[in-house]
């Protein structure tokens, strides 16, 4: 685990969450005194317990929302690195699945129960319109990403990915590029297309051929986000 936020810091980083942004410092130290603190570092993974009806946000770092799988790469179900909400469990009528929240670089965690997002809705509805169209949002991206394992083959699938994280990561280089900072796996790729590492070598190859992108130490490399489009909008 990585070393405590001071507590001022942490209030600070509260109050930049994107949910939270229009509470009254009274409503954020209150949140900071009912909600439990998870600091990680890079590679450390936290698992929220199913049976617990939870909110997890994120207040600093980045992470991936995973379902664990011992027999594979498993499936990513996203990447969270704006100050946000991770994931939540026990406010579905179905039994929560379980899923891992890994740190791509150190982050600090927010666990706050249910009944007191609850709470914390009833005196600020704001807080739950925001929450409606962030989840939303997200299933918007999951029906795109199931229309995607339909209709595309995983190289399409990868393209789309790396456009993705080139858009939201990426960092324009001295020869133009844009490379993406965190360095992927092929097993962390796979899990994000649905596929498996060696259909994702293959389908970085593929891009890589097209001119589409470079790997230098596990970086990628946009060279060209022309090509890249027209591969990510290959249907099967």
């Amino acid at each position: 685990m990585i070393e405590g936020v001071p507590q001022e810091e942490h209030r600070w980083l509260l109050a930049k969450v994107d949910i939270l942004a229009s509470l009254s410092p009274e409503e954020i130290e209150c949140l900071a005194l009912h909600s439990a603190s998870v600091h990680l570092g890079a590679g450390e993974a936290f698992a929220l317990d199913e049976d617990q009806r939870a909110l997890l946000l994120l207040a600093m770092g980045r992470v991936r929302v995973h379902e664990p799988n011992t027999a594979g790469p498993g499936l990513t179900i996203s990447m969270v690195e704006d100050l946000t909400i991770v994931t939540q469990t026990g406010f579905a009528a179905r039994p929560s699945r379980a899923v891992v929240v890994e740190a791509l670089e150190p982050s600090v965690l927010q666990v706050l129960r249910g009944e007191e997002f609850e709470n914390l809705v009833r005196r600020n509805p704001e807080v739950g319109v925001k929450t409606i169209r962030l989840l939303g949002e997200r299933l918007a991206m999951c029906e795109g990403r199931l229309s995607d394992m339909v209709h595309k083959e995983v190289p399409a699938r990868l393209a789309t990915v790396v456009l993705g994280l080139s858009e939201h990561q990426g960092v324009v280089t001295g020869e133009a590029y844009r490379i993406i900072p965190t360095r992927y796996t092929h097993n962390q790729l796979a899990s994000m297309v649905a596929s498996n590492r060696e259909a994702v070598t293959r389908a970085l190859g593929k891009l890589r051929k097209a001119g589409a992108v470079e790997v230098r130490g596990r970086h990628i490399y946009v060279t060209d986000a022309d090509a890249l489009e027209r591969l990510a909008e290959a249907e099967r």
